[in-house]
């Protein structure tokens, strides 16, 4: 039998199905309220949880009347994985593995079977059994749904911490009057080098700045992506109206540079922060002068 021809089959349970689902709406979100998925969330008011399971039943009766049990896509999907996608995100926070959540959706369906067996005058009738197939194949979709809404949601939470991250590992300190600087640590990739360059240039405007430094003492490698990010964010600091400085090239890193064959020739370099500084002080005729020993007694 070819899947069109199950599907044909189904298509008549999957109605009466759907039908169920409406008719018995209140029953069976009465039950889910008790249910782990549903108790653990809405701890503050059981009516909650009613209202959810009432939601949650009336968008699987949407799925059902299209006979699509099997597609994860079916647009009936579409409030439960609003609905139950947050109860789930929720449920992973309180520290819940995957597996224990598609066990607490999994939960959900025998409380529904049993009250879809209780429609049939034999529940073991085949009609009755080919809804209980149908629901079953229903419940098993919406576990689908749940553990993708869920891997989606965590994928977006880790996307928006690692953004978070490289704000917060890029900073852009005011060295001097007209002076910032952006000490760079650890891998610089593609993702990181627009947080820097958005960071740098919101600081040129904000601080008004001549002078930004890069300094890459703390960047571990430098390869020809790397280098070509560092030009860019010194081209556009140009564009900006600052001179932009790199320092903390260590012997290793120029090397990597003269044998990758990278022309920095265009961009201004230092050995380090301080002697960076020490240039954008003196362009901006700013006197550094040692404190002579006397005068340190002194004071």
């Amino acid at each position: 039998m070819s899947v069109s021809d199950e599907n044909a089959e189904r298509e008549p349970a999957a109605q009466q199905v759907s039908a169920f689902l409406e008719r018995r709406r209140e029953q069976i979100a009465q039950r889910w309220a008790d249910a782990a998925l549903f108790r653990t969330v809405f701890t503050v008011s059981r009516d909650e949880a009613v209202e959810a399971g009432r939601s949650v039943a009336a968008a699987l009766a949407a799925v059902a009347v299209t006979g699509r049990l099997d597609d994860i896509r079916a647009p009936g999907f579409a409030a439960v994985r609003d609905q139950l996608g947050r109860m789930a995100a929720s449920r992973v926070r309180m520290g819940t593995s995957a597996d224990g959540l598609a066990d607490e959706v999994a939960a959900l369906r025998e409380p529904v079977t049993d009250l879809l067996r209780g429609e049939f005058p034999d529940p073991y009738a085949p009609e009755a059994q080919e809804c209980v197939l149908a629901l079953t194949a229903l419940m098993g979709t919406l576990r689908l749904v749940v553990l993708d809404t869920t891997v989606s949601a965590g994928e977006e939470l880790i996307a928006r911490q690692r953004e978070q991250l490289n704000e917060v590992a890029t900073p852009v300190i005011k060295l001097w009057e007209s002076t910032v600087a952006v000490p760079l640590i650890g891998t610089l990739d593609s993702a990181r080098s627009q947080v820097v360059m958005e960071s740098l240039l919101d600081a040129i405007v904000a601080e008004r700045a001549r002078f930004a430094i890069l300094d890459i003492t703390g960047v571990p490698t430098v390869d020809s992506l790397v280098a070509q990010h560092l030009m860019k964010t010194v081209a556009a600091a140009r564009l900006m109206g600052a001179e932009c400085i790199v320092s903390g090239i260590r012997p290793a890193i120029a090397q990597t540079i003269v044998h990758l064959g990278i022309d920095l020739g265009t961009v201004l370099t230092r050995a380090s922060l301080a002697d960076a500084l020490a240039y954008a002080l003196s362009r901006q005729g700013v006197e550094i002068a040692p404190v002579r020993a006397a005068d340190a007694g002194a004071r």
